[in-house]
C-alpha cells in the first residue's frame, strides 16, 4: 500500500513538472488591463512569448501607461503649471529686500525679521520631498489645486499681517503651499510632452526656476519703494486664481495616478524628515549670527540633524510604503544629476545672494540700482534656455554642460576682477554671461537626470531633485556670508601688519590727511585722530573688496569642478 501511495505522488510531481504558469495580459468588458494566469504544458512554445512572464507583462502595462497623453495642448499645460510656480519661486526671493521695511513697520528688530525668511524655507524644504507621495495617494492635479489655493490664501494673510507672530505663521503656511509646486510642475511637463521635446520641456520650467530669483530683488525693490511691502504678497492674488482656473482646465492626472493609493502612512518617516530638514535648514540659516558651532545650541541641532538623517534613511530603505523612494538613487544619472545640481545651487544662488550686498554695501547703490544691475542675468538665462532646448536634441547633453560650466566659471572669474572703481557695465557684462550659461546647465541637467527613470518614479524623483538644489544654495549662502565675515577680518589683519608707521607710504597717506584737516580748522590732535580713523576704514574697506574677490573666485572653482564630475553621466538615446 505504501509503495502504491509513493507511486502516485511521485507521478503527480512528473505530471506538474510538464506544465507550467503562463501569465496573459487580457482585456476585461470595461476596457482595463488585467492578469489571467493559465496552464501550458513545457513542450508547447508560447503563441507570444512576451506575455510568457510577469516581468514582461508589466512592461506592457507601462508601456500602454507611456503612451498615455493628456487630452488638453501641452503648451497649455506648460503655461498653467509654470504661472503658479514662477509666482512661488519669485516670492521666495522678492521679500528679501522688503525685510529692513517689514521689521519697522511691524515694530520688530532686524533679527526677528528675518524670521520671515528662515520660516518659508524649512516648511518649503519639508514639503519638496514629500510631495510625491502625497500626489500618489490624493491625485497630481488635487494636490497642485490644494497647493495654489494654500498659498494663495497665505499671500492674504501676509499681507494682512498686524504683528510679527501672525506673518511668520503665513509665510510657514505659504512654504507648506508653495513647497509641492516646484516638482509637480517639473513632473507633469515631463508627462505632457513627448520624450523627443523633453528639452523644451525642461526649459519651460528652467525659465521659471532659475529666472525669478534673478528679477524677484529688482521688483521687490521696486514695490517696496514704490508702495508698501505688503504689495509684495498681494500681487499673488490674481496670479494665483489665474492658475487655479487654469491647472483646474488643462492638467489631469496619469492612469497610474487616477487610482489613489490607500497604503500605510509612514508616519515615522515623515517626523525623522520633517526633524532633519528643519533642523538644517534653521542652523544654515542663523549659524553665523551665533558664530556656528561655537554656540551650545547649534551643536546640539546638528546632532539632533545628523541622527534623524540616520534614521530617516534606515527607515526609508527598509519600509515598505516610505514617503520618499531613496532607491531611485540607485540611477546613476540620477545620483550624479543630484550631486552637480547641489553644486550649482551652491554657485547659483551663492553669487545671486553676494552680488547685490557688494554693490549696496560697497559701491553705495540702492536696492532697485542693484537689482537693475543684476537683473540682465535673466535676459542671458532665458535666451540659453531657449537654444538649449533645440540644442539638447541633436548634441550630447555632456557637452552642452560642459560648455555651461566653462562659461559660468568664466563670468564668475570676471566677477572676481572687481575693485571700487567698476561702472555698471562691468557688472552687466558679466551677469549676461552667467545668465547665458544657466541655460545650457540646467536644461540638459534636468533632462539627463531624469531620463532613465519610469514615469511612475518621476514625482519622487523631481522632489528629490529640487530638494538638493535648494539644500545646494542654503549652503551656498550660508558659506558665502561666513567667509565674507571671516575673509575680511583676515585681509584687515594683513593690511594692518603692512600698515605700520614704517611704512612711507602710509606715514605720507596720515601727513596728509592730518594737513588737510589741520587747513579747515581742526586742531593737531583731532586732525591725527581723525586721519588715523580714516586709514582705518580704508583699511576696512579695502580687506572686504579682497575678501567679496576671493568668494567669486570660489564660485569660479566650484563651477569647474562639475566638469569632470559630468563624465559619470550616462549616454542618453536621442528621440527622433
Amino acid at each position: 500500500m505504501r509503495y502504491r501511495v509513493f507511486s502516485w505522488h511521485m507521478e503527480a510531481r512528473r505530471k506538474s513538472r510538464l506544465s507550467k504558469t503562463r501569465i496573459m495580459v487580457e482585456e476585461n468588458p470595461c476596457g482595463t488591463l488585467v492578469l489571467a494566469t493559465g496552464s501550458q504544458p513545457r513542450g508547447t512554445r508560447a503563441k507570444d512569448s512576451r506575455m510568457s512572464t510577469p516581468s514582461n507583462a508589466q512592461r506592457l502595462v507601462e508601456a500602454e501607461e507611456n503612451k498615455w497623453r493628456p487630452a488638453a495642448n501641452p503648451w497649455m499645460i506648460a503655461a498653467s503649471v509654470m504661472i503658479a510656480t514662477f509666482m512661488v519661486v519669485l516670492d521666495s526671493s522678492v521679500a528679501n529686500v522688503a525685510l529692513p521695511h517689514i521689521a519697522g513697520n511691524l515694530s520688530a528688530s532686524t533679527d526677528e525679521s528675518t524670521w520671515v525668511l528662515t520660516s518659508y524655507l524649512v516648511s518649503n524644504a519639508i514639503m519638496l520631498p514629500a510631495s510625491g507621495w502625497i500626489a500618489r495617494r490624493i491625485g497630481r492635479k488635487r494636490l497642485l489645486l490644494v497647493s495654489i489655493l494654500l498659498f494663495t490664501a497665505a499671500s492674504l494673510l501676509c499681507g494682512m499681517a498686524i504683528n510679527m507672530p501672525m506673518l511668520i505663521v503665513a509665510r510657514i503656511l505659504q512654504g507648506v503651499g508653495g513647497g509641492g509646486m516646484q516638482p509637480l510642475a517639473q513632473s507633469i511637463l515631463l508627462e505632457s510632452f513627448p520624450p523627443r521635446k523633453h528639452g523644451t520641456a525642461m526649459a519651460v520650467y528652467g525659465v521659471g526656476v532659475v529666472v525669478a530669483p534673478v528679477i524677484g530683488p529688482t521688483l521687490g525693490g521696486w514695490i517696496t519703494d514704490s508702495y508698501s511691502w505688503r504689495w509684495i504678497f498681494y500681487i499673488n492674488l490674481p496670479i494665483g486664481i489665474l492658475a487655479l482656473f487654469m491647472v483646474n482646465l488643462y492638467v489631469e492626472d496619469p492612469p497610474y495616478l487616477r487610482k489613489a493609493f490607500r497604503g500605510a502612512i509612514d508616519y515615522l518617516g515623515f517626523g525623522l524628515m520633517a526633524l532633519w530638514l528643519g533642523t538644517l535648514q534653521l542652523v544654515l540659516d542663523k549659524g553665523q549670527e551665533a558664530d556656528w558651532f561655537a554656540a551650545t545650541w547649534v551643536r546640539w541641532t546638528m546632532a539632533v540633524s545628523t541622527v534623524a538623517l540616520i534614521g530617516f534613511i534606515v527607515r526609508e530603505l527598509t519600509d515598505r510604503e516610505p514617503i520618499v523612494q531613496l532607491r531611485v538613487f540607485l540611477d546613476r544619472n540620477f545620483s550624479v544629476g543630484t550631486l552637480i545640481t547641489c553644486i550649482y545651487g551652491c554657485v547659483l544662488y551663492g553669487a545671486t545672494a553676494m552680488l547685490p550686498l557688494f554693490l549696496q554695501t560697497m559701491l553705495g547703490y540702492s536696492a532697485l540700482q542693484s537689482g537693475l544691475a543684476v537683473s540682465p542675468r535673466g535676459i542671458g538665462a532665458m535666451a540659453s534656455m531657449i537654444a538649449a532646448g533645440i540644442l539638447v536634441r541633436y548634441i550630447d547633453g555632456r557637452l552642452l554642460m560642459a560648455f555651461g560650466f566653462a562659461l559660468l566659471g568664466y563670468s564668475t572669474w570676471m566677477l572676481g576682477q572687481i575693485s571700487l572703481e567698476i561702472g555698471m557695465a562691468s557688472v552687466i557684462v558679466p551677469n549676461v554671461i552667467n545668465g547665458f550659461a544657466m541655460g545650457f546647465i540646467f536644461v540638459p541637467m534636468t533632462t539627463m537626470t531624469l531620463s532613465r527613470l519610469r514615469k511612475q518614479e518621476m514625482g519622487n524623483a523631481t522632489g528629490i531633485f529640487n530638494l538638493m538644489r535648494n539644500i545646494g544654495g542654503s549652503i551656498g549662502i550660508a558659506s558665502i556670508i561666513t567667509l565674507l565675515v571671516r575673509g575680511s577680518q583676515t585681509h584687515q589683519n594683513y593690511l594692518a601688519a603692512d600698515a605700520g608707521a614704517g611704512n612711507p607710504l602710509v606715514s605720507g597717506l596720515v601727513h596728509g590727511l592730518q594737513a588737510k584737516l589741520f587747513a579747515e580748522g581742526a586742531d593737531a590732535y583731532t586732525a591725527h585722530q581723525k586721519a588715523l580713523g580714516a586709514l582705518y576704514r580704508i583699511a576696512q574697506q579695502q580687506a572686504s573688496l579682497l575678501a567679496y574677490a576671493d568668494n567669486f573666485r570660489l564660485l569660479a572653482f566650484l563651477s569647474l569642478l562639475c566638469i569632470p564630475l559630468i563624465l559619470l553621466f550616462q549616454r542618453v538615446k536621442k528621440h527622433s
